[in-house]
């Protein structure tokens, strides 16, 4: 059996890795020569400024008393420059949005199994092409491009990431520290000979990246009048730094200025998807080779926007993101990156006709260049596979899930014989050398073997229990047909609910109602009424989460009194909660009143996170003991990662459980089982080892549904676990508040995780109390779980919009990951029930 389930976790991770070999290959293609404008360029410099986190309408619509945020910037608008809206895509992220501003490209869709900062693959950008690029900012954004550059010419100054703190009292210093360095730059300029040289050649770039307005939407809001305010700082600053620039280059009049942002920010302050306050972006340009102000004729935008930002007589030029790219290489005259395919907006050069229909068509020829490359590339490959590795994915994973039902009819109902014929294991070992000759005669990447050759072994296994499948077709007619076909159905109806469910989180409502009424349908209502009752108030009581919003909502910590009055046993852990209950409160109100997060605040949260695996171990191994000891523990932590409404989800869905426990025992009792036990005397450490097992009854194919439905909920109850990159960081404010993303990835994913522990706790009571062995039922989820993992399969996008495409990953990668997760987490779920620390009366700890 630990053979089966080795295999068995090699083959999920086989599956799990193949979507990304099979539908994430880079795009992206290398070879094409860079092309750029044969004619001088209008600018010798190009400086560009992102104002991280900055919305279009935050920057151009005016306050409530008519007058504008940033007055700077409003009179370039209306007297000496072109702006218009950027229009960014999903993911509206720092990074990607980056890469679009600069290098001219989408996130490319292989970066979705790719680190935080690392570059997907090499790819050309316009600090790239620059003779020299200085950049000031952030250490997240900055190496990023100095990394993808070729040679020693670009240059990053960023402060240390400490500085990165949603709890500063003032986050817009971080732009004040980027202002104040380019000055302090130029003026050691003026008396370093070398740099003065450099920095008078022409195609320089300066890049100045602003993210106190990001940093302050996320701790205060977009509305906040923190986040106002750092607006007019970075208009302030703007000015300031064009004067200086001014001064710096004599009035050379051959310098050129961008302003925009990488993403915008929502009212909850949040980023990552694809709502307009999330889209659009302030685009202002001017100076050396831009159009200056042009007056607005006649209106081609029908949104509203010029009326409602009093900019109705200024021309409004919007742009895609990626086409600010070829507009920087234009104005400075250095070639287009290469696999840029943003298209030159010439409605804000200002130049000859000339020179407009030489750059146009240098990026026709650029972008036609990626294209020769990519058909070059295609005719190569025009020899398609005999066995391509989406069929023989699709081949191994009904292979694999007709074994596991072979092999539970084996074990539990129809004994065939292993009838093992020599020409069989020919036949296969031929098949398995044809494959691996034509993979090597097409020189296929090392993966595809694995992937094309899976399936033989896999299929061999099928073939070999040939006559357990003939033992069952032998055993039809004794068999209850309508039962089987009606639990048949129930389980087709119950699968489709739940993959319906992962696009429609109101189905996991509709299934609970449904879930709900079970009871009454099966009888046990009459001969269990506190129980039945139990389990239907708490089936409805947890279908009302999935009706509520994911995001959109503000930090409410007051949810936390409501919170504390399910919670009334056990009275050293109550007061464990309840001081967890004052951390979070205090954290919050320490925050808002901007005096940081309490050092003691943060020792409690972290001691509180390292103790949840401990406390259980130290209590009483009894079912109801333990599994009280596991929530409270496990519900401390989830309340200090709470903001809102989730903090009551983890009560209710343990209601259920204890509910779930309660009428499984019932059922047992009812159908008048030999093995008869009463909860409160049972013991996980002495009843987790079954010696006596008893055989599966179409009734635990019901129970294994319940445990797949009920993991189910755990991720999707309070939101889609693929929203976490639009996550709030007040949810893990308690621990900290610098920006780190693994930090606090891991923190978020912790959290998503605690309710599926709770379920798997629960489910491995249910073994106990059920007298039936973990292998049988875990063997009928993993059927179930196949099957959704298929349908995924099927609906995986690798074209559309990264969000789009995130979206299918997420849904294939949480099925697969709950399967691999079952495999891992069964261990850890039987440490935290059936073990236990003791301390013996000389001082030594006893782990039994």
């Amino acid at each position: 059996m630990m053979i089966f389930f080795i295999v068995g976790l090699i083959v999920h991770v086989v599956f799990f890795l193949s979507i990304f070999d099979i539908y994430f290959t880079s795009p992206l293609v290398h070879g094409m020569t860079p092309q750029h404008v044969p004619l001088a360029p209008p600018a010798k410099r190009l400086v560009l400024f992102v104002a991280d986190g900055l919305r279009a309408d935050s920057l151009f619509k005016p306050d409530d008393n008519g007058t504008g945020r940033a007055p700077y910037l409003r009179s370039v608008i209306e007297e000496s420059g072109t702006w218009g809206v950027s229009h960014t895509r999903v993911p509206t992220e720092s990074r990607p949005g980056h890469v679009a501003l600069i290098a001219g490209f989408y996130e490319d869709v292989s970066a979705v199994a790719k680190g935080w900062k690392e570059n997907p693959v090499e790819f050309d950008s316009v600090f790239n092409e620059s003779r020299h690029t200085w950049c000031w900012g952030s250490p997240d954004i900055l190496p990023m491009f100095a990394k993808g550059a070729t040679g020693d010419h670009v240059y990053t100054y960023t402060y240390p990431p400490e500085r990165e703190d949603f709890a500063s009292t003032d986050a817009s210093r971080l732009d004040t520290w980027v202002f104040d360095e380019v000055k302090d730059f130029l003026n050691v300029a003026k008396s370093n000979e070398t740099l003065l040289n450099m920095l008078h050649e022409e195609q320089n770039m300066f890049f100045l990246h602003l993210l106190g307005i990001d940093t302050n939407g996320h701790a205060h809001r977009p509305m906040s009048k923190e986040y106002l305010e750092n607006i007019g700082l970075v208009d302030s600053g703007v000015a300031e730094f064009v004067s200086v620039m001014d001064d710096f280059y004599g009035h050379d009049g051959k310098t050129a200025y961008i302003f925009t942002s990488d993403h915008g920010m929502t009212n909850w302050g949040s980023h990552g998807a694809g709502h307009p306050s999330e889209t659009l972006t302030p685009l202002v340009a001017w100076g050396a080779g831009v159009q200056t102000a042009q007056r607005e004729g006649s209106h081609k935008y029908d949104d509203n926007y010029l009326k409602e930002w009093g900019l109705e007589t200024s021309m409004r030029v919007d742009v895609n993101q990626a086409d600010i790219a070829p507009l920087m290489s234009s104005l400075i005259g250095v070639p287009f990156p290469v696999n840029s395919v943003g298209v030159l907006p010439l409605n804000y050069l200002n130049n000859s006709q000339h020179f407009k229909a030489e750059s146009i068509y240098a990026n026709a020829i650029q972008i036609l260049e990626q294209f020769r490359v990519k058909m070059a590339q295609k005719k190569e490959t025009t020899i398609s596979f005999l066995f391509t590795p989406y069929h023989s994915v699709v081949l191994g994973f009904i292979g694999w899930t007709s074994y596991v039902v072979l092999f539970i009819l084996k074990t539990h109902w129809f004994i065939g014989k292993k009838n093992i014929e020599r020409s069989l294991g020919q036949m296969f070992l031929c098949i398995g050398l044809l494959v691996a000759l034509f993979l090597m005669v097409q020189s296929s990447p090392w993966t595809y073997y694995i992937y094309c050759l899976l399936p033989v072994p896999v299929w061999f296994s099928v073939m070999r229990e040939f006559e357990t499948l003939a033992s069952l077709v032998r055993s039809v007619p004794s068999l209850p047909l309508s039962k089987c076909f009606g639990y048949f159905l129930l389980v087709t109806f119950g699968i489709e609910l739940l993959v319906v469910s992962f696009f429609y989180r109101a189905m996991l409502t509709l299934g609970l109602v449904v879930l709900a009424l079970w009871p009454m349908v099966s009888g046990l209502y009459t001969k269990a009424k506190v129980r039945s009752l139990s389990w239907m108030l708490s089936c409805l009581f947890l279908a009302v989460f999935p009706l509520l919003p994911v995001v959109g909502r503000e930090p409410d910590v007051n949810y936390v009194g409501l919170f504390l009055s399910h919670l009334l046993e056990m009275y050293f852990l109550m007061m464990q909660v309840v001081l967890c209950a004052y951390i979070l409160t205090s954290t919050h109100s320490s925050l808002q009143l901007k005096q940081g997060l309490p050092l003691f605040n943060q020792l409690v949260s972290w001691l509180t996170l390292v103790s949840s695996f401990l406390i259980p171990l130290l209590s009483s191994t009894r079912l109801f003991h333990r599994l009280l000891s596991i929530l409270m523990s496990l519900v401390c932590v989830y309340l200090l990662l709470s903001t809102g409404y989730e903090a009551l989800f983890p009560p209710v869905l343990s209601w259920l459980m204890f509910a779930w426990i309660n009428i499984e025992q019932e059922t047992m009792n009812t159908q008048g089982s030999s093995n008869r036990t009463e909860l409160s005397s049972t013991d996980f450490a002495e009843n987790i080892d079954i010696t006596k097992i008893r055989q599966l009854r179409l009734d635990d194919i019901q129970r294994s549904y319940f445990f797949v439905f009920f993991i189910i909920i755990a991720f999707f109850g309070c939101g889609n676990i693929a929203s976490i990159n639009s996550f709030d960081p007040a949810s893990v404010y308690c621990f900290l508040t610098v920006f780190n993303p693994f930090i606090m990835g891991g923190l978020l994913m912790w959290k998503v995780l605690i309710p599926f522990v709770i379920v798997m706790c629960t489910f491995e009571s249910i073994q106990v109390s059920t007298q039936l062995s973990s292998r049988s039922l875990f063997l009928v989820v993993l059927v179930i779980s196949d099957l959704m993992a298929l349908h995924f399969f099927f609906l995986v996008k690798d074209h559309g919009s990264w969000l789009d495409i995130g979206t299918s990953i997420s849904h294939y990668v949480i099925v697969m990951s709950m399967t691999i997760f079952l495999m891992l987490l069964s261990v850890m779920t039987h440490i935290l029930t059936s073990k236990r620390i003791l301390i013996g009366r000389k001082r030594k700890m006893h782990f039994r």
